[in-house]
């Protein structure tokens, strides 16, 4: 059998941290912190000196200008992101292998994975997980699960931006997963979204993987007579 490897990120030694999780394959991290700083301290400092070297690159201002603009943008959603409880967001690259053509050159799919906090009214921890999808409209593929973590609900939406909104009007799978926390008074939610609805069942997929391996107990810390938890 083989042994899956994790690399260990050196958040998992906060102290203060309220649950540890485990991304799959193909996800990068955005440090949303250092991407928002706060204006004049040392990390603003510290953004500004690795964003230099792309604006240096530019080959003329026009361009220069476009990089500028975009990373800003990134930076008002990231924002957006994190004024609803968002603290963990990543970006998944992976290769379309189900080849329906034959062609044998899979697309590159994009997705966008965060990790939310919810406050919630204090019920137990089945009737927090039920009421978290109950209470959504136009979700569908609703399941309920017994994790590792706990009691969970998973569901489905496919969104399309309003025409004023600026962004493109292709549909957007928004696939969740809603996990309470163990003090009965909030929860997570886990959200992974791609306009790959095609391939939704995938994405369903990935996030049981996510959501299995959350954890709301440090997973490495010592175990009385059974050493170190896996």
């Amino acid at each position: 059998m083989t042994v899956p490897n994790f690399t260990l990120h050196e958040s998992v030694k906060d102290p203060i941290a309220e649950i540890w999780f485990a991304e799959p394959p193909g996800f990068m991290a955005l440090p949303i912190d250092a991407l928002l700083p706060s204006p004049e301290s040392p990390a603003a400092d510290k953004l500004r000196t690795a964003v230099a070297p792309f604006l240096d690159a530019a080959p003329n201002d026009v361009l220069r200008q476009q990089f500028i603009a975009q990373f800003a943008e990134g930076q008002l959603l990231l924002g957006a992101l994190r004024e609803v409880g968002t603290v963990h967001c990543s970006i998944g690259l992976h290769r379309d292998d189900i080849d329906e053509t034959g062609s044998g050159n899979g697309q590159s799919l994009l997705s966008l994975f965060t990790l939310s906090w919810r406050d919630t009214a204090v019920a137990p921890r089945a009737v927090t997980a039920a009421r978290a999808v109950t209470s959504a409209e136009g979700h569908s593929h609703i399941e309920y699960l017994e994790l590792p973590c706990g009691p969970a609900t998973f569901s489905e939406a496919v969104r399309t931006a309003s025409a004023d909104s600026g962004f493109a009007q292709l549909p957007l799978l928004q696939a969740h997963a809603h996990l309470p926390h163990p003090d009965c008074k909030r929860l997570v939610v886990l959200t992974l979204s791609t306009t790959a609805v095609a391939r939704r069942e995938q994405y369903r997929a990935i996030l049981h993987q996510f959501a299995d391996m959350v954890s709301f107990e440090d997973p490495l810390a010592p175990t009385e007579g059974k050493g170190r938890r896996s």
